[in-house]
């Protein structure tokens, strides 16, 4: 890749992203008929071209396309109504950077339905999109109680017994009462599906015999994916399949659960030069994806193809996305593939204050809407936790890894070691919401936190195995990440072993504690409540089977896992001292936040030693809210992160009589007992465990 400064110094971003010549692009109707609006500013002729609805090969008209202002070709005709199936014809010049072939069929960018006659042979078809929500609003879920599920449509219902065969691994079935009984009742509030934007796989992935299962390869940035759609639905068409998917929508809004995307940008299913030619490249290669003087595209992403938001034409085709998904579709939120591409500007050097991003978080038409960011892409200065503006969440991989590094790899590295590698400071600091990281103005909430996603081992692999198992992917195990902070507790993969299968299980606890008491908007990948596994597969993105569908036959050791997670989604539900929603000031009262205090393993306050020596890895974290809608409440902590069994002073708190158990990861199930301690007390914790009290 070449560095910025051998590039071409583009046009720069300005508010021509807003300008009223860039509206309503794609198909809009009128009493005059259909009017298709396409822009490309090289373009020297663009023909609309209708076809059989029955034979996609059957071209019935052809309509030319007139250039306006903005470089906006447009055509209006009353052939051109809801159901028909069209695509776009663009001739231009020959050259570097221009792909134009005229030849080509290509599907215009706007479209809100397509349908496929092959891997790389695609139609738009105009759809009717009125839907009767029926007076069901958004639940706008405050982002202090947000607990976000990240999952994928087909894996969830694809195997659940209670939902009938026909809608297994639909958007339809992904609405079944069975699964948001599921949702409500281990207490999520935002369902996070992976893209539903259509998709394609990859051709390298069709000849091994795979598929692109996540979906992170977008044919289109409108239209619903749809062979997530019910077998009836595809039958009567994309009008249809939107219809499903609204209507999934809406139901899960009934229940007050709220969905978010996963949403795709940064490059495109048109792939690297060579690549089939289906919509921007054929449209205008020069201005939608990033290349040099020679033509030669700049890969950020890894994906082959970039999209260049450095010019208004692809930042308003996001915005535009962003927009429909947010109002038409009723979306709550959105997470950003590889977000960081698209706040490159002209010279590909990323700023925070790129008018692409500013816009997503200013526009009127997404306020109240999550807007959640991958922070970090693979191009140079490409890695930007922390680094986003006001408004945006961001994946925190800083925590992920901490988080890791305390239960597992430094737990590995002590009993080779016979101590840990560092101390407790660095993991309080992502316990109480990573302030080093995240501006006081932006406060904790701007961190997602997670432990695991869909990319990289599933919760019961990252305490089962070492390294990676990826040989089904086709790649001789080379793909997907070698550093993965996990640890095996002493067998690679399955064992018999009873003393390391406890272990295994008192770690995914601790994980999955660390996750749901700490500050910040946590996110569980789906199957971690039930310690689902990919056999050591840390990149299954490549496999629609068994390997990555959701299992909903669960041994009793995995329920007792599932009453863990529902228990501490409700413990932080009930306690907002775990849920600050800004970050404490020393000497100053802030409403919001939550007010810590740190005490040692004999209840003294944790000394500057303590925090950096690796042979202390014993911590009580009391944190008192200071509510401005919710009443008073104070929570303690206990944290041990060594596998020697301790005792523990329970430490004098001004205003604090006693403590009341709340949970304890040690427990195989969560004790329905709540019993009370008071200050002075001493609590015997077992090695690596954590402990939570209501501080009264």
């Amino acid at each position: 890749m070449a560095s910025p400064s051998s590039t071409p110094a583009a046009p720069t971003l300005s508010p021509g992203l807003l300008s009223s010549q860039l509206d309503g692009l794609g198909v809009t109707f009128s009493d005059d008929g259909g009017t298709l609006r396409v822009w490309s500013a090289h373009a020297t002729s663009m023909e609309l071209v209708l076809f059989d609805t029955d034979d996609l090969d059957w071209a019935t008209d052809t309509f030319a396309l007139e250039r306006g202002p903005g470089d906006v070709w447009q055509v209006t005709t009353r052939a051109l109504r809801a159901g028909v199936v069209y695509a776009v014809r663009v001739d231009g010049p020959s050259g570097n950077g221009n792909m134009f072939n005229i030849q080509s069929l290509l599907l215009e960018p706007y479209a809100r339905g397509l349908i496929s006659g092959g891997a790389t042979d695609w139609r738009c078809v105009a759809v009717d999109d009125t839907f009767d929500w029926g007076g069901v609003v958004k639940p706008a879920v405050p982002l202090d109680r947000t607990v976000i599920y990240e999952a994928h449509v087909k894996g969830l219902s694809k195997r659940h017994p209670d939902v009938p065969p026909a809608l297994h691994g639909t958007y339809a079935g992904l609405a079944h009462p069975a699964m948001i009984e599921h949702f409500r009742t281990l207490g999520v509030t935002s369902v996070e599906l992976l893209p539903v934007h259509a998709f394609a796989s990859e051709p390298r992935l069709l000849h091994l015999g795979l598929t692109n299962y996540w979906g992170y390869n977008s044919v289109g940035f409108f239209a619903p994916h749809a062979p997530y759609a019910t077998e009836a639905a595809r039958r009567a068409g994309p009008d249809a399949v939107l219809r499903e998917f609204k209507q999934m929508v809406k139901d899960l809004h009934e229940a007050g659960l709220e969905v978010i995307l996963d949403v795709v940008y940064n490059h495109t299913a048109e792939g690297e030069i060579g690549s089939p030619r289906t919509s921007l490249r054929g449209l205008d290669n020069r201005d939608y994806y990033r290349q040099r003087d020679d033509g030669a595209y700049i890969d950020v992403t890894g994906c082959g193809n970039s999209v260049n938001t450095a010019t208004d034409a692809a930042a308003r085709l996001v915005l535009d996305s962003l927009r429909y998904w947010a109002n038409d579709v009723q979306i709550d939120g959105f997470r950003f593939d590889l977000a960081v591409t698209l706040g490159r500007d002209s010279d590909h050097a990323f700023t925070p204050d790129h008018p692409l991003l500013r816009a997503i978080i200013d526009d009127p038409a997404l306020a109240g809407v999550k807007k959640i960011a991958e922070p970090w892409d693979i191009g140079a200065g490409g890695w930007q936790v922390g680094g986003f503006g006001d408004g945006w969440h961001e994946w925190n991989d800083r925590y992920r890894d901490r988080v890791r590094n305390f239960w597992l790899s430094d737990v590995d590295y002590a009993r080779r070691a016979a101590t840990a590698p560092v101390g407790i400071g660095g993991f309080a600091t992502r316990l109480a919401g990573s302030s080093n990281t995240f501006s006081p103005d932006r406060g904790p909430l701007a961190s997602v936190n997670f432990v695991t996603a869909h990319d990289g081992f599933t919760l019961r692999d990252l305490v089962s195995y070492d390294v990676k198992h990826n040989l089904g992917n086709g790649e001789q195990n080379r793909d997907g990440a070698d550093t993965n902070r996990s640890f095996n507790h002493g067998a690679e993969g399955p064992t018999d072993d009873p003393g390391i299968l406890a272990t295994r299980r008192k770690a995914m606890r601790n994980l999955l504690g660390t996750l749901l008491l700490s500050a910040g908007v946590p996110m569980l990948t789906a199957g971690d409540e039930f310690a689902r596994s990919q056999r050591g597969n840390n990149n299954a993105y490549c496999h629609d089977s068994p390997l990555t569908w959701m299992p909903w036959d669960h041994a009793p050791w995995q329920e007792d896992q599932f009453a863990h997670v529902q228990h501490l989604i409700r413990l932080r539900r009930e306690n907002p001292a775990l849920r600050p929603t800004r970050f404490a000031h020393e000497e100053r009262v802030v409403p919001g936040a939550s007010q810590m205090d740190w005490y040692d393993e004999q209840g003294r306050t944790m000394s500057g030693e303590r925090w950096t020596n690796p042979a202390h890895r014993t911590l009580q974290y009391a944190a008192a809210s200071t509510p401005q809608t919710e009443q008073p409440n104070r929570i303690l902590l206990i944290v041990h992160g060594n596998e020697r069994p301790i005792d523990v002073t329970l430490p004098a708190i001004d205003g604090v009589t006693r403590f009341v158990s709340l949970w304890s990861s040690a427990d195989e199930r969560p004790g329905q007992d709540e019993p009370v301690f008071h200050q002075g007390d001493v609590v015997t914790m077992t090695g690596t465990s954590m402990r939570l009290f209501r501080a009264e």
